[in-house]
Parts: structure tokens; C-alpha cells; sequence
């Protein structure tokens, strides 16, 4: 059996490795019904063929066990429900959040990397508590292992509130901050410009020149902009200035984020100093990103008459002149060079939603992948500051080729945010996400639904590549209907639009995620695709053997992008580089989960919220981790991404454990490596991912 695991290579029977056929569609069932069936049979059903010996006997009943049996139901079902988030209103999270304020366990940030109650300049009017010893009381006993900041230079940035503080050593405490994570990572939103942005006066001119260029600067936008000048500069072009001699703001809702901006200015040295959400000031546009009735909320009928409309409509693609106005001093006087990024061959990470964090990327990067991208960020989100959305372009030193993907509806918005990510930001490539199928993001007029409007799409690519030098890339779907699909309509005029390179999930945003992959469809556009538009195709690699098959069926095509495949089992880089099936143990995909943590220290920190947070992040993964069958189990390999596994037996109770769907299970497994959960601890995976042709990602 070539590329087979030395575990497999002695005492096993003999094990085929013919790719399931795609009929069926039968789940899992009790190990009594499914160990009846042949494993060809139970392919067939795309229900996961697990060796006879690992599959769980089905339960027997008597007339005097129903009642136990009811009882532990029961038990176990209370169980699980005791880890379900409640949904709470707005008020009673406020509520909450005050009273954790008033907690000693709540303690300044100040206090607690100093141990001096007087380190704090706020004193008796912080927010938070100075109470050292009844900290100390309250603190949960500290977790197993050192503190991460032991090897960087200077004092750990949490103080006493580490939970490892024990392992500090004489004199680490004090002032100064984690050099390590600030070398590290990269591609923070400097405070300035987030003023800038929470106020809506960050200026474009890039994108604002390409936008007049390509005649997306209408009269409304033109007399914003004339009368924003005006407020700022007198005729003499001085700054304007009222009887206090400060520059005028207009409107009320200036003023008062001008008083939260002081107020910040004020707290700079403290910023822990409320937990408060910021209200956000809605950020001006040139054209509302509003929902869209006539396109999206009217049914599968309009959208039909809208795919028709604009097929026999479609615009010729032709490459826009990049040469900028004499006038306008803010582009180049030449034609712009891009620099180009060669895909061909190498391992892509998925943008990941929730899952594919920078933790997540690093440990990806460690087992073999050459290319990640950070999660989806909505364009609206990121020019109004919010640093929750901006946290999604962080980066990591090890991530040597790396992007960011964006999501936005209108030609303005992108083209401005992707000018300021250029700016503040390093990064190899900005991807454009045209194909994400989830309502709330299609209901705007972005992702999917803008497979629906191709005008839309070239106004966006040709505003986006012409305001930058930097690569842009597009991952679209199939089509926006299920039998409708129509890149390879556009596919040659992507690349005319400006785009370098088009990912294509072989999917319809009508599919979803259910069903296969059409790669056959895929092909299709990569061989239509010109050659300076690299294409990269999508959809459930989950083995060496998909990549090959994926290659060698279509040279066209650059590389895979891999995504759900990477949710569930990371190592899926290294068995493509080693053209293996990794037979990987109980205690290997343990070591991996404690990579993880370590690289989550590092990056939320190591304070108990820090903790929390990477323990929210494990769980939503384990949702994903617990689909993997170990090849050993398996009289068919490899596991297919949408075979459905029965209910079976590790080959040791670590192993049982990790092949658990109970959220419970996967709690525990959290705290092998992050001690016990809180007292009102409760988890719910946001995606679902358990109902495997519902997930949210890939």
C-alpha cells in the first residue's frame, strides 16, 4: 500500500483504497445495523466503514432497564444542556459585566503587573479593584506548566493575574510589556487612525482618484467632500477655527465622540479601564451599504430574472487604463506593475470563520502549509474602527506568505479599506470575498450576491487593483443557483477586471455545503482561464490522493485551496508533502491541541480572561476535530469528507474521547489543558459544525 503509515505496514489485513462512489447518503447508525453491512455497502450509504472490532454493540434492552435506561438518558442530556449558552438580552449583559467590575477578581491591570496599589494614577476613581489580597483569595489555583513570558524579554505583562504566576521568577513583575508578542505579530490599528476612523475623517485620495477615474465619484459624494474641505480650511487654506480657538467639528454626534476620544487620550495608560462596548459612529459612504430587497429578499424568481438579465447584458471585460489624471497627484504618471505571487504548488489555508484564527495558522504552518489568510473581515466593520474586526488581519512572523480577506458590497468601500490595509497593514495579498453564502452577509448585497450582479463585481475589481500595487484575489462560488452556474462566463474577464488569481469553491450559494464538490465544473474554468489568471480550486480535499487526483486531472489549475479538510485534521499539509496517510495517534493529536494553547497564550494571553478566550476557540475546533476516524479503524481508506461515522471505539479512551460529539466531551478534553472550566461556564459551537453539511466554513 503505497504512502501507508508504518503503523499499517505489519498485521492488517489488506485495506483498498478505491475513492468512494457519491451515491447514498445514509448517516451513521448503531454499531448493530452498520456491522451487518459490507464495507462496500456502507460506502455506498457514505456511512464510514469502521473495523467490526472498534464499532459500539447496539444497546440491549429489558422491560426492567427501561427505567435506568430513561434515567441516564436524562442525566447525560442534562449534562449537555449545562454547557448551552443562554441568550441573553443586551441589559443583562450590561448588568453582568457591572457586577463583574465590582468583583476582586476584576483587578486593575496596573496593580496587578506592579503589586503596588499606588501604581495606579487613577486610585479610588479606576474601574477596577485594588484589592491585592482578596484577590489573591478568590484566584483559581494556577494552571499545570510555566508562564510562556518566562523566555521573553523583560516581566510577564499580566503580573499577578497570570494563571502561572507561581512560576514567576524574583523581581518578574513590573511596567513593561511582552517584547516577544510585539516582534511577533504584526499589523495592529495604530490608535490615531482609529480616531481618525471613529470620526469618519480618515482620508482616501488613492481610492478616491481611482474612484473618479472609473466614474464611481457621483454629485453627492462631491459636495460631501467639497463641504468636508470647507469645515477644515478657510479660504486662505488655513485650518478653520472657532472662538476658542480649536478646530470646529459639525453636528452633536462629533462633539461626543470628540468627548470619547478625549476620554480615551485621558485613559491611554490605563486601556483596560472599562469594558464598555464603544458605541460606533456609522461611517459615510457614497453608497449606503443597505440591504437588498429587489435582489435577494425577494426570492429564487427575482434572482432568476436578475442571473438573466445580467448574462444577456454582460459587459465585455476590458483592461482599465491605469494612467491617473495630470491633474490628480495622488497615482502614479505610468502604468502600475503588479507584483505577482505563484501559487502553483503550494499548500493554501482557507480563510476559516471563528476556527481560523492566528493560533489555528501557526499550528497549520507547523505541520506543512505554505499559504494562510486571515479570516473574513467586513469592509463596513473596518472603516468604522472596530478593533474586534481589525484583530482579523493580525499576522504572524512565521506566516511568510500570507493575505487578508475582505467582504464588501460597493466599489467605494472596498476600494478605501483595501488603500488603508496597503497603509497600515503588511500583507502579500488582499482576497475579495465574492462567494460567501451566509443570509446576513447576502442580504447586504456582499459575498454571494454578487455573483448575481457581474457589473458590480468589475467595479469593484477594477477600483480595488487600481488603488493598490499589491496582488488582489477573488474566491467566488459556482454560481449563486444550484444549475445555474456562471463563472466560467466571467472567468476570462476577472482577470482583465484586475484581479491575479480566482479561487472557485465548487459550490452553488444555493448548495450551501451539502453535496460534493463539482470539480469537473472547476476544470472547466481553469482551462478557460487566460493565462495571466491564476485559478485555484476548492471544495473537499481532505487526502493526499484528492490533491493528486486534483493535479493530475487538470494542470491548469495552480493549487487547492483546503479548508474544512484543515478544520478537521491539520496534518492534511504534512501528508500531502509525505504522500502518506498518517495513522496518527491519540497522543500526537494531543500534542497538537497543546500547541495550540501555547500559541494562544502567546496571543490572547495568559491571564484568566486570555484563558477563557483560548478555551472558547478549542472548543468551536474540537466541534470540527471530532469528525476525524483514525485510518487504523477503517476497512476503506482514505475517510471521505462526507462519509458519516458510526459510533465506535478508539483503540485507547483518549482516542474514544476525541471521537465524541457531546460538547461535554470536548469540554473535558479542555481541561486536560486549561484546568477546570468556570463555575457558569456554558458553550454552544457557533457553526454547528456536528451537522455536517451545515457548516459555515470551507
Amino acid at each position: 500500500m503505497d504512502g501507508a503509515s508504518a503503523e499499517l505496514a505489519a498485521g492488517e489485513p489488506k485495506i483498498s483504497e478505491e475513492p468512494p462512489s457519491d451515491g447514498g447518503g445514509g448517516g451513521g447508525g448503531g454499531g448493530g445495523g452498520v456491522a451487518e453491512l459490507t464495507p462496500e455497502e456502507l460506502v455506498a450509504k457514505s456511512i464510514a466503514p469502521v473495523k467490526r472490532e472498534f464499532l459500539c454493540p447496539p444497546p440491549t434492552r429489558t422491560c426492567s432497564d427501561d427505567a435506568d435506561d430513561v434515567d441516564s438518558k436524562t442525566k447525560k442530556s442534562a449534562l449537555s444542556s449545562s454547557f448551552l449558552k443562554e441568550k441573553k438580552s443586551k441589559r443583562q449583559l450590561k448588568r453582568e459585566r457591572q457586577q463583574e467590575k465590582k468583583s476582586a477578581l476584576h483587578l486593575c491591570p496596573v496593580v496587578a503587573r506592579s503589586g503596588d496599589v499606588s501604581s495606579c494614577r487613577y486610585n479610588d476613581k479606576c474601574h477596577f479593584s485594588h484589592d491585592v489580597e482578596a484577590f489573591k483569595a478568590e484566584k483559581p489555583d494556577d494552571l499545570e506548566g510555566e508562564c510562556p513570558f518566562l523566555s521573553a524579554e523583560g516581566p510577564c505583562p499580566y503580573g499577578l493575574a497570570c494563571r502561572f504566576s507561581g512560576t514567576h521568577k524574583d523581581g518578574f513583575s513590573g511596567e513593561a510589556l511582552d517584547g516577544r508578542k510585539k516582534n511577533s505579530e504584526m499589523n495592529g490599528l495604530s490608535k490615531d487612525v482609529q480616531k481618525l476612523l471613529w470620526k469618519n475623517k480618515m482620508k482616501f485620495p488613492k481610492a478616491d482618484a481611482q474612484l473618479k477615474l472609473l466614474g464611481h465619484m457621483n454629485s453627492k459624494n462631491k459636495k460631501l467632500s467639497d463641504k468636508e474641505d470647507d469645515n477644515q480650511t478657510t479660504s486662505n487654506g488655513s485650518p478653520a477655527t472657532g472662538e476658542n480657538g480649536c478646530l470646529e467639528v459639525a453636528g452633536d454626534s462629533n462633539n461626543q465622540m470628540d468627548q470619547q476620544l478625549a476620554e480615551e487620550d485621558a485613559s491611554d495608560d490605563h486601556p483596560f479601564a472599562s469594558d464598555e462596548v464603544r458605541p460606533l459612529k456609522k461611517v459615510k459612504s457614497s453608497v449606503d451599504e443597505i440591504d437588498c430587497p429587489n435582489e435577494i429578499n425577494n426570492g429564487v424568481s427575482v434572482l432568476e430574472k436578475d442571473l438573466e438579465k445580467s448574462s444577456s447584458h454582460m459587459e465585455s471585460g476590458t483592461t482599465t487604463n491605469y494612467i491617473s489624471i495630470e491633474t490628480d497627484k495622488s497615482l502614479k504618471l505610468h502604468p502600475r506593475e503588479k507584483k505577482l505571487i505563484d501559487f502553483s504548488e503550494k499548500l493554501y489555508l482557507a480563510p476559516l470563520t471563528t476556527v481560523g484564527n492566528l493560533p489555528f495558522r501557526r499550528v497549520c504552518k507547523v505541520l506543512g502549509a505554505d499559504v494562510t489568510c486571515g479570516e473574513m473581515a467586513m469592509c463596513t466593520n473596518l472603516l468604522q474602527g472596530q478593533a474586534s474586526e481589525w484583530a482579523l488581519l493580525r499576522r504572524h512572523s512565521s506566516e511568510e506568505l500570507f493575505g487578508v480577506q475582505i467582504c464588501g458590497a460597493y466599489p467605494d468601500t472596498v476600494a478605501r479599506i483595501v488603500e488603508l490595509i496597503d497603509q497600515e497593514c503588511t500583507v502579500d495579498f488582499i482576497d475579495i470575498n465574492m462567494g460567501c453564502p451566509i443570509d446576513i452577509v447576502v442580504n447586504k448585497g456582499a459575498g454571494s450576491a454578487l455573483l448575481t450582479k457581474p457589473t458590480r463585481m468589475k467595479s469593484i475589481l477594477q477600483a480595488a487593483s487600481g488603488t493598490i500595487d499589491r496582488p488582489i484575489t477573488v474566491k467566488v462560488r459556482t454560481g449563486y443557483l444550484e444549475g445555474k452556474n456562471r463563472i466560467d462566463l466571467l472567468i476570462e474577464d476577472i482577470g482583465k477586471w484586475g484581479a491575479n488569481a480566482v479561487t472557485i469553491h465548487g459550490r452553488s450559494r444555493q448548495q450551501r455545503y451539502s453535496k460534493l464538490a463539482d470539480w469537473e465544473y472547476i476544470y472547466q474554468c481553469a482551462r478557460k482561464a487566460p493565462d495571466a489568471l491564476q485559478v485555484l480550486g476548492n471544495g473537499d480535499v481532505f487526502t493526499y490522493l484528492d490533491w493528486n487526483r486534483h493535479k493530475s486531472d487538470c494542470p491548469d489549475l495552480s493549487t487547492c485551496m483546503i479548508a474544512r479538510g484543515a478544520l478537521i485534521k491539520p496534518w492534511i499539509f504534512t501528508e500531502i508533502k509525505e504522500q502518506r496517510h498518517w495513522d496518527i495517534s491519540s497522543g500526537e493529536r494531543l500534542n497538537i491541541l497543546k500547541e495550540y494553547v501555547r500559541f494562544g497564550l502567546d496571543h490572547w494571553g495568559s491571564d484568566a480572561k486570555g484563558v477563557e478566550t483560548i478555551r472558547h476557540f478549542l472548543l468551536e475546533w474540537l466541534s470540527y476535530t471530532c469528525r476525524y476516524i483514525p485510518v487504523g479503524l477503517l476497512d476503506v481508506i482514505p475517510q471521505r469528507l462526507n462519509w458519516r461515522p458510526p459510533s465506535y471505539f478508539g483503540r485507547d479512551d483518549l482516542e474514544t474521547l476525541m471521537a465524541s460529539d457531546s460538547a461535554a466531551d470536548w469540554i473535558r478534553i479542555s481541561e486536560m489543558l486549561l484546568g477546570k472550566v468556570p463555575a457558569d461556564f456554558a458553550f454552544t459551537p457557533k457553526h454547528k459544525s456536528n451537522a455536517y453539511d451545515r457548516a459555515e466554513n470551507g
